[in-house]
């Protein structure tokens, strides 16, 4: 054996380890299940690991080596996490896209990022087809087999795909701990997604620390609703499978279903956004189900309004935490619990998990002392490698040693972070984040439209509604509705403005900048107006 091999294989950090030593440890212990069809699915953390090693096998047929990268285009399945954790261990680079992305920016990431194969469910392969051309680097292409839709070449069905594959342990990989594991692409405030470089450092140290905080452990049943392609659940995934827990993978959001599937499978962990918690509690079918197997639900991504709280605690009878963190920051960074200081008013981030170092900062890396606003900044192992091909924004975002967030803050007399405000226009809507800067590009775009301005309001479901404020060129008649209408072919559905605000003027600095703060301040019960 090449030494070099056998120091690795004794030091390493590697995500593809979590599932070898789950199955190690509880080998017939139910890892995954799904219902697809009305019908039960599971697999045992022998069974899944076993298939993780088909894939990672199957996939190194193609002629892939180590640090290739992988994209994929997929909804939550069985299938969707053995092709991670088989990417993860064969030495590969998994890049999750965003689904909801609007064809050019698919294409920009997906030819970005130099993928080799695409994993892409069976459902997008009629669209997908129709892209194949754009794709310059992309020469293998798996469907995962999730609705059942027959494809043809060149896609290929991923259970011919890992069929007669050896399921054994692939040990002749050298994987370093700072390896990159993943690249996902979080929008920032330019027009196109840059790409976070994740290694197997991060990943691990997060799911480690998750587990200590949040107390995971064998006799958890999670739930794994949200999409995989978001950090905050895929670290809950790995957190969850590192634990020995049972994971209840569900396609998505659905608030009857969701609870059909609390009460059959005696889930205790939950993870949702505030408002998917207001559309379970508001539900006229709420009283039908069995929920007391709840114990703990997690929310992230926004604050939950005190209304919706207070009522989801009482009805759910449950411990709520809310974690917050970011892609370029493994999650979670920060966790509070409301039972620590139920008296405490406005967005509280809490304390820092096991892993992570909070501070506040100035513009001249001054670290600031409790009460002062500043930039939240963070030092951990679960800080990414940098950015994807962009060295001049991996450097901003590390500047004098610590990684900002771009987000301000204050640490309290208790030792709580605080949130404040953005630094950056970027509006956090329904989980995803939303450059106001492109949806505004579109906007303009427009042939009767002035001037625009593009932020995010407070509303009850998503946190932050994205809302258009137009000023329309004189003498036209043009009209919200045709604004909305004109964004649909353009963006993305979640970045489609949920209203238009026309008016006359917008307010402007001296050198002409438009004033957002003050549109947000103005517009601020806009939303609950229209409840």
């Amino acid at each position: 054996m090449d030494p070099m091999l056998g120091k690795n294989l004794i030091q390493r950090v590697a995500v593809g380890d979590i599932l070898r030593r789950s199955a190690r440890r509880r080998p017939q212990k139910e890892a995954l299940v799904e219902y697809r069809s009305g019908q039960r699915n599971s697999l045992t953390y022998y069974q899944l690991n076993d298939a993780c090693n088909r894939f990672a096998r199957a996939v190194r047929g193609l002629g892939l080596q180590k640090g290739d990268r992988v994209a994929a285009v997929c909804l939550n399945s069985t299938e969707l996490v053995v092709s991670i954790y088989g990417l993860a261990k064969g030495g590969f680079v998994w890049v999750p896209v965003n689904p909801g992305l609007d064809p050019r920016e698919l294409a920009y990431v997906l030819n970005h990022s130099e993928a080799k194969a695409l994993v892409l469910d069976d459902a997008f392969v009629p669209v997908f087809s129709k892209y194949l051309d754009q794709l310059s680097n992309i020469k293998h292409f798996i469907s995962l087999p999730v609705t059942g839709q027959q494809v043809t070449e060149p896609f290929i069905n991923f259970n011919a795909f890992i069929d007669g594959m050896d399921g054994t342990e692939i040990e002749d990989v050298i994987i370093e701990d700072r390896d990159i594991v993943q690249i996902m692409y979080t929008s920032g405030t330019t027009a196109m997604p840059k790409g976070v470089l994740i290694s197997n450092l991060n990943v691990y140290i997060a799911a480690l620390q998750n587990t200590i905080e949040l107390r995971i452990d064998p006799s958890s049943i999670i739930s794994v609703m949200m999409p995989i392609f978001h950090c905050a659940q895929h670290t809950l995934l790995n957190t969850g499978l590192l634990a020995c827990s049972t994971v209840v993978v569900m396609r998505g959001f659905d608030p009857e279903g969701l609870m059909k599937t609390i009460q059959a499978e005696k889930i205790n962990w939950l993870f949702a956004l505030p408002m998917m918690f207001r559309s379970m509690i508001d539900h006229p079918a709420f009283h039908n189900y069995d929920l007391s197997s709840l114990q703990v639900c997690l929310y992230a991504m926004t604050p939950m309004d005190k209304r919706t709280l207070a009522e989801a605690r009482k009805r759910l009878n449950a411990t709520f935490i809310l974690g917050t963190g970011q892609t370029e920051a493994y999650p979670a960074t920060n966790y509070y619990k409301p039972d620590w200081y139920p008296e405490k008013e406005g967005n509280i981030w809490g304390m820092s998990s096991p892993g992570y170092d909070t501070a506040v900062m100035d513009d001249d890396g001054n670290i600031l002392p409790p009460g002062q606003v500043g930039e939240i900044v963070w030092r951990s192992p679960g800080i990414m490698e940098g950015y994807f091909k962009d060295e001049a924004a991996t450097e901003q975002a590390r500047k004098f040693g610590w990684h900002h967030s771009g987000d301000q803050g204050y640490i309290d007399e208790d030792g709580m972070l605080v949130f404040v405000d953005r630094k950056k226009d970027m509006i956090k809507t329904g989980g995803e984040n939303v450059p106001s800067i492109k949806v505004e590009t579109v906007i303009l775009a427009h042939p009767e439209v002035e001037s625009a301005a593009v932020i995010g309001l407070p509303h009850q479901r998503w946190a932050e509604a994205v809302t258009a404020v137009v000023v329309p060129k004189k003498g036209s008649n043009l009209t919200g509705e045709e604004i909305i209408n004109w964004c649909k072919r353009e963006l993305g559905g979640f970045q489609v403005p949920k209203s238009v605000i026309l008016v006359d003027e917008l307010p402007r600095t001296t050198t002409g900048k438009i004033k957002k703060h003050e549109l947000r301040k103005q517009f601020e019960q806009y939303y609950n107006n229209q409840l």
